[in-house]
């Protein structure tokens, strides 16, 4: 028997897996590449659950203005930063400096 959510984590997970190394995307951008384009909240829900699997790379997925509002459900007080800074990403006051350089649209890397 399957969860509810376990298909729908399923398709985030997916998409999360492709993002590219350096770049990140946001939670609303895989919500409308697996055509739910209203579900960001719960596209935050399947990263806060994967933030300890290690092919979901869910330090990648910030909010839509580069915000890391999801850096409360890593180890530590600095854990999603450092994984972010250690990909060359420059971060001030939890926000992605330069976040369209940074930014990987899922439905056109797919």
């Amino acid at each position: 028997m399957t969860k509810p959510n376990e298909n729908f984590f399923e398709r985030v997970y997916a998409v999360a897996r492709q993002i590219p190394y350096g770049k990140v995307t946001s939670y609303g951008a895989i919500a409308k590449t697996i055509g739910l384009a209203r579900s960001a909240r719960m596209v935050g829900y399947a990263m806060n659950a994967a933030h300890n699997l290690e092919d979901i790379p869910a330090h990648r997925v910030v909010n839509r203005k580069g915000l890391l509002t999801g850096k409360h459900h890593f180890e530590g007080t600095n854990l999603m930063q450092q994984l972010l800074e250690s990909e060359g990403i420059v971060l001030e006051n939890n926000q992605i400096i330069d976040f369209e350089k940074h930014f990987w649209e899922p439905e056109m890397g797919l």
